[in-house]
């Protein structure tokens, strides 16, 4: 079973450019796998990333991204105290 994620983030204004050159670099793999299992979207001042991935490496790449947030988490706002630095969904891909 595939999975579809979608992460937003908010960068602060002064940082937008430079954590949305830093996800592009960090999903460059995916955006130009084929077929394309990451895409980044701009909305106002949020970034969105979406993924389409198998369920297993789901898992496994998850740990991987916390890590990669952890370096980056300076130049987010935060949405809350809970959510912190991301709002993210995840759920089953639904194909014809």
């Amino acid at each position: 079973m595939k999975k579809l994620s979608i992460i937003r983030f908010k960068p602060k204004p002064e940082n937008f450019q430079e954590f949305l050159q830093n996800l592009r670099q960090n999903s460059s793999q995916g955006r130009t796998a084929i077929p394309p299992t990451h895409y980044l979207m701009t909305h106002g001042d949020e970034i969105y990333a979406v993924a389409i991935r198998d369920a297993d490496a789901l898992q496994e790449r998850s740990a991987e991204g916390v890590n990669w947030l952890d370096t980056q988490r300076h130049l987010l706002q935060e949405y809350n105290e809970v959510d912190r630095h991301t709002l993210p969904v995840t759920g089953d891909l639904v194909e014809d």
